[in-house]
């Protein structure tokens, strides 16, 4: 079998697996749609100690309850059982799963957006799909259409892309945000080894501290502190939102820094999918010189 033929039959894989996620979307039966969604309360926070791993986060213990029976749970989230939690501080809610009538495997969400359809698998083998009919242009088509058809992927990319709307998002709320002081209260340390076997030590700061409406907030910081792993008991400031203490920075400058690099980055790929583009479209109608 050629190339052409093996990428013909690899397209039915992602094509069938995504015509039954959406199918089964459709229908409810998707694992998230299948499970009961309700809101924990975090009503314990366990930072790490000085020293200690970090590769958890913030240990929380959560309160929910089951709708169905009414029994109320209370179990220790360490980020094993969904995703981690960075800044935490007693009353603060999150979204939580569970299979129906199997309350106890719960798992906690730092949101719910895009997330109870069950459609990620499904979009997952759309891409595949998509960036299949790439190669396989630059083999079927030539690699005229081959560009088009990846600069027409980058600004597909670009169109489909929400990390510009969350940095406007972010920036709108710091830009609103109280200045605090908080306090390095522990440093985490995690031993990393490579593929080659070199260790390396990863540090990061627990920082504590209370909002202007009382507060108590503990928060997982890698960033805008310099020296982390010589940080322990030092003083530095913290800019939060109001609205959310969740959103917070110890380095506003290193904020619009990547808010600038990221808005280089998706401006790049807008110009090169339209480079890709151009180039392509003007080598179909000027056969490329030394060929």
């Amino acid at each position: 079998m050629d190339v052409q033929g093996m990428l013909g039959l690899w397209w039915t894989v992602p094509t069938g697996l995504a015509v039954v996620g959406y199918a089964c979307s459709l229908a409810g039966l998707t694992r998230p749609q299948r499970a009961v969604w309700v809101t924990a309360r975090v009503v314990e926070v366990h930072p790490p100690g000085h020293g200690e791993s970090g590769k958890h986060a913030i240990p929380v213990t959560v309160v929910y309850q089951d709708p169905g029976t009414g029994r109320k749970f209370r179990p220790r989230h360490e980020g094993k059982r969904g995703d981690p939690v960075e800044v935490a501080w007693v009353g603060r809610e999150f979204p939580v799963r569970f299979p129906r009538r199997r309350p106890e495997r719960f798992y906690l969400m730092l949101d719910s957006e895009g997330r109870t359809s069950g459609v990620g698998g499904p979009n997952c083998m759309v891409i595949l799909l998509v960036v299949g009919l790439v190669v396989q242009s630059f083999f079927v088509w030539g690699w005229q259409w081959g560009l088009i058809c990846v600069g027409g992927l980058l600004l597909l990319v670009v169109a489909l892309s929400r990390d510009g709307e969350y940095a406007r998002a972010r920036a709108a709320q710091l830009a609103e945000g109280v200045t605090v002081q908080g306090r390095v209260v522990a440093v985490t340390r995690d031993v990393c080894t490579d593929s080659e076997g070199v260790e390396s030590v990863d540090h990061a700061c627990v920082v504590a501290f209370t909002t202007h409406e009382g507060v108590e907030v503990t928060a997982l910081r890698t960033e805008g502190i310099r020296d982390v792993a010589q940080s322990l008991g030092r003083d530095v400031p913290l800019r939060y939102a109001p609205a959310d203490p969740s959103l917070l920075t110890a380095d506003p400058d290193h904020e619009r820094r990547e808010r600038v690099s990221n808005i280089r980055f998706v401006v790049s790929l807008l110009l090169t999918g339209i480079a890709a583009i151009g180039v392509g479209v003007y080598f179909l109608h000027h056969p490329w010189p030394l060929t």
